[in-house]
């Protein structure tokens, strides 16, 4: 077919792919007219509308009415790339960069916008700026006083005598500033008597000497009640209103009124580290209208829950609460508002949906997800951030294969304004269009209709988890795009945690040794059949001989999966020996692997942090919001289950990013070790080879030779070296890359006259590494022993910075090509192990009981 004529012709080709798109079949005909004439009509139907609430655009209906299954309309693709390539596109391709940032809502003047404020005027400027304005509003002295990035440092913070010039100042901010003298700052702080509220935030001092320092000023300035967003032990009525837009620049507060928060009718006190509401100010009699309270985000835990409840009964006219759940009101919305009978809205929800659903966790009102500005970050770099909460992806694939690794794509501006409904009224699907018939002559759009009757001025919505329920975790996932409930997440880490450190392993026992030499009692060979071409060529000693027939063999040695199935269908039978054993997915599956040590150790320190994203989502996300908070290194490398040769493998810190690559097949999330042992300035892991005989007892053998493998570039943590597969994976020899291949021997020496290390101590915890991480499968999984079974695995480690070992992963049937390919000398010196021997060496261990060139572990 050299092109798609007819309506049939177009079904016949794309039936797998319109039967996919969930497109209702009466639209096919619509879908094909559009698509064989380029019609892009949705402009005669919709208009795109900024939206200044979040920044993001919203796509709105302008037609009289659309009903339900009524049209079909095409979007184009305005940016299809895979992963690796995204940086290198943005940089290179003219004018994209500038057309995703406007697309994306990206402020693209904001170097612009830089350059003016180095323009702006002096501190001695502003301060006279501020006393004019003061005079002018009739107030017979300055009381509040900004002085933000300036650039003030120690000595001018000195120089500029505020206390002595401004004895009545009640507010002063000197955010993201350059003081570093915690002295200096307690020095001049403590002379202001009336201080109400002082901000530091974004100043050096901080990351000094912050708990000290924040000491100092609250015993020296008793009257203080926020002290760098937070309120002090000491807040009352002046905090309150400011937090209730009483107080501010424009009236700094004169509490000596009578009842000055009155009228306040909402207060937003979330985020201010609030430890204990039991105050007098936080009052009915002073507050008697308040109708809406946020105290999401402070820990209240001076505070019982019951003590809370008492005091919110109190407000009358209390009709809308935001409070984390879990968190100090308790971890049951409804519990809440049974106690709470007044609010019509909890969390910005109606409480009779609340009952109706009988949801114990609830929360509504959730604000988008939007990237952290950051003045020093490019264009590219913005969009890189951003591109998370726009980007769909698809996999290709013919009658052969899957491809390997996802096209994410970025719907133009009509559809990339389509903002997240649960309840949305339009559908969306990828489609790929081939007028030829073929996949080569794909074009990728997406096709958009609408599943519910729309009405003009009616906001076009889709699901972004379309299909995605809670069994698949969806609440979590929606962090992707918004600012979900930190304190439920943490709390779900905090009892994972506590669970893990519970874990108390047992002791294998000691039993004999019960594996034996299987050699033939009238000494004839044992017939091997192996699908590996390696075996087959190197295994040469006179014990074995090759067959082509599984049934006639003495021993299996294959790469493929030996099942039920497979067995009647070949005709072997439970008397043949098999290089695999029972259930040892809890070892080659990476997320199996870290259950299973999980299962065992609870977190050992040679295994990273690691989550299955599949059903650990919620605790992974709280461990980034503590990591966060903390200011720790939140760097996460996200592995497949089940892919070797590092395939569809990143390494990142955008949480958004994290959950949306969840789409691209199950993964595990496992923190990356940012500080890894380098060699001659360059990262490396090593392979080792261990031969098991048995599970019960457990007897495994490691060989002596192991591996390093290494990246081709310098190691690097700037952020664009992450898209450069060969600064940061070791696996060089697939896709035509360089393999720099360094002999054991020859590394160990380097790397101690490099590191002043003995290798014999790090190769010592290595072993007993490995050890662990079998005695984990064995206690765990004692289902996995079988005496017709002897394997071979590849366990791959990786050393810190501090020589550390830490677990990679474990391989089913390693390839063995670079085994087989050199002789190498081993650790000690002592010896040489041919490489051609590599094969007859590892059958001599599994089967003859010999020990030559391994060692017991």
């Amino acid at each position: 077919m050299s092109k798609i004529e007819s309506f049939d012709d177009f079904v016949k080709v794309h039936g797998i792919l319109l039967a996919a798109s969930g497109l209702p079949s009466k639209l096919y005909p619509r879908l094909f007219h559009k698509l064989a004439s380029d019609t892009f009509d949705g402009g005669d139907y919709f208009q795109i509308e900024s939206s200044e609430d979040d920044r993001r655009r919203r796509l709105l209906l302008t037609s009289q009415s659309m009903p339900k299954d009524s049209d079909v309309f095409l979007v184009d693709h305005a940016w299809t790339f895979r992963l690796p390539d995204a940086y290198k596109q943005l940089k290179e391709i003219p004018g994209l960069a500038e057309r995703m940032a406007s697309l994306m809502s990206i402020d693209i003047d904001v170097e612009a916008e830089e350059e003016e404020v180095e323009e702006e005027l002096s501190v001695d400027q502003i301060i006279d700026n501020e006393i004019r304005y003061a005079a002018d509003k009739g107030d017979d002295s300055l009381r509040w006083l900004e002085l933000e990035g300036l650039g003030i440092v120690d000595d001018s913070l000195l120089s500029l005598h505020l206390p002595s010039q401004f004895q009545d100042l009640v507010a002063l901010s000197l955010i993201g500033n350059k003081i570093e003298s915690a002295d200096v700052v307690i020095q001049e702080v403590i002379k202001f008597k009336n201080l109400k509220a002082l901000w530091l935030n974004d100043n050096p001092v901080l990351h000094k000497s912050e708990h000290q320092m924040t000491d100092e000023i609250l015993q020296g300035c008793p009257s203080l009640e926020i002290y760098n967003s937070c309120f002090t032990p000491n807040y009352g009525l002046w905090a309150l209103g400011f937090c209730g837009d009483i107080f501010g620049k424009d009236n700094p507060g004169c509490v000596q009124q009578d009842h000055p928060l009155c009228n306040v009718t909402s207060l937003d006190l979330s985020n201010r580290s609030i430890h204990n509401l039991v105050n007098k100010a936080f009052s009915v009699h002073e507050m008697p209208l308040l109708s809406h309270l946020n105290i999401r985000g402070n820990p209240l835990d001076q505070n019982s829950v019951g003590e809370l409840l008492e005091v919110l009964k109190l407000f009358p006219s209390l009709s809308s609460l935001e409070v984390d759940i879990p968190g100090p009101l308790g971890n049951n919305a409804l519990e809440i508002l049974e106690s709470l009978s007044n609010l019509s809205l909890l969390n910005g929800v109606d409480t009779a949906k609340i009952f109706e659903n009988g949801k114990h966790v609830i929360d509504s009102m959730l604000q988008p997800r939007i990237p952290e500005p950051n003045p020093e970050a490019t264009l590219v770099d913005r969009v890189l951030d951003a591109m998370w909460l726009y980007a769909l992806n698809y996999r290709l694939a013919d009658e052969e294969k899957l491809d390997e690794t996802s096209l994410w794509y970025v719907m133009d501006e009509l559809g990339s304004a389509l903002r997240h409904s649960d309840e949305p009224n339009f559908k969306v699907a990828p489609f790929l269009f081939m007028p030829s018939g073929k996949l080569e002559s794909a074009v990728s759009y997406s096709v958009m209709w609408p599943i519910k009757n729309s009405q003009k001025g009616n906001e076009c919505t889709r699901d972004f988890l379309s299909g995605i329920g809670e069994d698949k975790q969806r609440s979590a996932r929606l962090t992707a795009w918004f600012q979900t409930p930190e304190n439920y997440f943490i709390h779900e880490f905090e009892k994972y945690q506590q669970k893990l450190q519970a874990k108390a392993f047992e002791s294998l026992p000691s039993n004999p040794s019960v594996s034996r030499s299987i050699r033939h009692s009238d000494g004839s060979p044992l017939l091997v059949y192996t699908d590996l071409p390696q075996v087959e060529e190197f295994l040469t000693r006179p014990e074995f001989v090759i067959t082509n027939e599984p049934k006639d063999a003495d021993i299996l040695w294959t790469s493929v999966q030996v099942d039920e199935e497979l067995k009647k269908e070949v005709g072997i039978t439970d008397d043949q020996y098999l290089n695999q054993f029972p259930f040892e997915a809890c070892l080659v599956m990476k997320h199996h692997l870290a259950e299973t040590i999980q299962m065992g150790y609870g977190s050992p320190k040679w295994l990273q942090p690691t989550y299955n994203l599949e059903t650990q989502l919620s605790q992974f996300i709280g461990d980034y919001c503590v990591r966060k908070r903390d200011q720790l290194n939140n760097l996460w490398i996200l592995k497949p289950w089940n892919m070797a040769r590092t395939i569809d493998t990143s390494i990142t810190d955008n949480l958004s990013a994290i959950i949306r690559m969840m789409e691209t097949g199950p993964k595990i999330c496992q923190k990356y070790i940012e500080h890894p042992a380098l060699f001659k300035g360059k990262k490396f892991d090593l392979r080792y080879v261990v031969l098991v005989r048995s599970i019960d007892p457990l007897e495994i053998y490691l060989t002596e030779i192991f591996w390093v493998r290494l990246s081709n570039n310098p190691y690097s943590l700037e952020k664009h070296s992450f898209f450069e597969y060969e600064t940061h994976f070791t696996v060089m020899n697939y896709g035509g890359r360089k393999l720099n291949h360094k002999p054991t021997a020859e590394f160990v020496k380097e790397f101690e006259q490099e590191h002043n290390v003995k290798w014999m101590d790090i190769h010592e915890k290595v072993k007993q590494v490995i050890r662990a991480v079998f005695k984990a499968a064995a206690l765990t999984h004692p289902e996995m022993q079988s005496p017709k079974s002897r394997a071979m695995y590849g366990v791959d480690i990786m050393l810190d910075s501090s020589f550390e070992p830490k677990i990679l992963e474990v391989t089913y049937c390693p390839d063995c090509m670079r085994a087989c390919k050199y002789d190498m000398e081993t650790i000690d010196g002592k010896a040489i192990v041919r490489g051609g021997d590599f094969f007859n060496y590892v059958f001599g261990c599994l089967f003859l009981d010999e020990t030559a060139h391994v060692t017991p572990l």
